[in-house]
């Protein structure tokens, strides 16, 4: 709650946002001022939100921001949304949803893209969640993600009941019962 002429002093936001990387007080010119933008981001990736657009779509920007935490990637521009290098940095800083958090926010185009969903797949196999349609639709990619941790949540209603796709399920895991469709439950 700085005044107007405070925050717009770039010396005082550097100072304040090296508390708590807060540049929701900043004067709009600060929040495009590179400089300040870094120093808020080493304090907390969240300050890419009040980041100036341009800044949103500088690539090493928006590189230090999900280096922290994958969440960043909502604030970064869509064309860094489809970016596979910026959205699989976000995707390797979450310590606890790997890529989840990060797919959520990725280009559906990337959500479609085979190899590189499997790859998220292979980390954490709660990214089907986020994978297209037609990747869940897709036998031989629901076969290999299944390999991983035998979630069928996430496979079309016509995979979850072939048989092929649901017995190596579960072969990794009995919970993927639950998701089995109701005539092979029976069987």
């Amino acid at each position: 709650y700085a005044s107007v002429q405070l925050q717009g002093d770039r010396d005082f936001m550097l100072e304040a946002v090296k508390q708590d990387g807060s540049l929701e007080y900043a004067s709009e010119e600060l929040q495009g001022d590179r400089g300040v933008v870094l120093e808020a981001l080493a304090q907390s990736s969240s300050a890419l939100e009040y980041a100036s657009e341009q800044l949103r779509g500088d690539r090493d920007v928006v590189l230090e921001a999900v280096s922290q935490n994958g969440d960043a990637l909502e604030h970064a521009s869509v064309q860094l949304r489809g970016d596979r290098g910026v959205v699989w940095k976000a995707c390797s800083s979450d310590e606890f949803d790997f890529c989840v958090s990060a797919l959520e926010h990725a280009s559906d185009e990337l959500k479609r893209d085979r190899g590189f969903m499997l790859e998220a797949v292979k980390q954490d196999g709660s990214a089907l969640e986020y994978a297209s349609v037609q990747l869940q639709g897709d036998r031989d990619f629901m076969l290999e993600a299944v390999k991983q941790d035998g979630s069928l949540e996430y496979a079309s209603e016509e995979l979850q009941g072939d048989r092929g796709v649901v017995l190596e399920a579960l072969a990794q895991s009995s919970s993927a019962l639950e998701y089995a469709s109701e005539q092979l439950r029976g069987d």
